[in-house]
């Protein structure tokens, strides 16, 4: 059977051959601590669970979601920015919902990029961030992250010939997978950046809650672009609500990319069921404490994994965000960390995200997501301690 040539970048997935190692570790008998996945063990909250019970008994909620019917969670969207931000936003025209933000930034190269042109994203950045650059037949062109940078990029180094082609640029801060946090000053000279450019600018936000405590709040893009001039923001509640079996985000900006962005989702999909919608209403008008406590678990679990970490002899810098540990390899390992991480769950049954999985400048790192309970990490390290022993 001959296929369409536009999948063939999307036959490489280093995250589906760890799978795949995984699955062999399990099958040769060992007891597997999945820390490979950022997937909140946490529950989701009680009046998101309860808002979506009930609209289960309600067959009005059984058909199709049309826009009009997205109505109510748009308001509550723009609400919950406007209150958190100091943002004013329409939601009838600069609020989209999503299938997840993976949807979105898979969809909005189809609606922003003609073939040849280019998408700048991050390097390393989330794997998701290309395949819609591929599908939409752009091309990619990297700004690396550099941990004396901040694991900022320089856009000052952009060559001449690569703006004249580039038509997006995508960020996402707190970064997964380095933790980092970008300043508004950072988000500020990016807006410039891109105006002068006539580039569009996508945030992609799911970490907008995850900062831990001694750590400024994370900016949103539209602080720095408060008339969504060139900007869209994407937000998620599978981080800050523990909801990401789910599948409900928003996208959020200027109101002729939601207006493309719907077009495109127009011959896709009819939206997200409308009881999830109901429950992502719920947790986004539900107390801020549930968050916090949220946050306050990962940053016990950041916490325990450094230490324990630190107490093996392999130090790493303390994240201020998110629910991941960005770890540079012990020397022996420096440019094989799909080696490691293929050989580590091989013989300890302990998953981790190969840094070269990021892109290229990830390689020399690994990552690992803090998704169980603190006793279960000092075990996982505990194996990792053992294993480096044995080189």
């Amino acid at each position: 059977m001959q296929l369409a040539k536009r999948i063939e970048p999307l036959r490489n997935n280093v995250f589906a051959d760890m799978d795949r190692a995984k699955a062999q570790a399990q099958r040769e008998g060992r007891e597997i601590i999945d820390l490979s996945l950022g997937s909140s063990d946490l529950p989701a909250p009680d009046c998101a669970i309860a808002a979506i019970q009930a609209a289960l008994e309600d067959p009005h909620t059984h058909g199709y979601t049309l826009f009009h019917s997205t109505q109510a969670f748009r308001q509550a969207a723009a609400q919950w920015y406007e209150q958190k931000y100091g943002l004013p936003v329409d939601p009838e025209t600069e609020v989209l919902p999503l299938i997840g933000c993976q949807e979105g930034t898979a969809h909005l190269p189809l609606a922003v990029l003609n073939p040849g042109d280019i998408a700048l994203l991050l390097d390393p950045g989330y794997p998701s961030h290309t395949g819609g650059i591929h599908l939409a037949g752009g091309k990619i062109y990297t700004l690396p992250l550099r941990a004396e940078n901040h694991f900022l990029p320089d856009l000052s180094a952009i060559p001449a010939p690569i703006l004249a082609q580039s038509r997006l640029m995508v960020l996402s801060y707190p970064h997964n997978p380095t933790t980092a946090i970008a300043p508004l000053s950072f988000f500020q000279a990016a807006v410039a950046f891109c105006q002068q450019h006539n580039i569009v600018l996508v945030h992609d936000f799911p970490y907008a809650d995850l900062v831990f405590s001694g750590t400024p709040a994370a900016p949103s893009l539209l602080q720095a672009d408060p008339n969504k001039t060139v900007s869209l923001e994407l937000f998620t509640f599978s981080k800050s609500y523990n909801m990401g079996g789910f599948r409900i985000a928003y996208a959020i900006g200027n109101a002729e990319l939601i207006g493309a962005l719907r077009q495109v989702k127009a011959v896709v999909d009819f939206n997200q069921y409308r009881g999830i919608m109901q429950g992502a209403i719920a947790a986004l008008q539900s107390d801020p404490t549930i968050v916090q406590q949220t946050v306050n678990t990962f940053q016990t679990r950041r916490d325990t994994f450094v230490q324990a970490l630190g107490g093996i002899g392999w130090d790493v810098p303390t994240p201020p965000a998110t629910m991941y540990i960005w770890a540079q390899l012990p020397a022996p390992w420096r440019e094989r960390s799909i080696e490691f991480c293929c050989e580590l769950v091989a013989k300890t049954g302990v998953a981790a995200s190969p840094g070269a999985g990021f892109g290229k400048m990830g390689e020399g790192y690994v990552r690992f997501a803090l998704v169980h309970e603190p006793d279960v990490l000092k075990k996982a390290v505990a194996r990792i301690a053992e294993f480096l022993g044995q080189f």
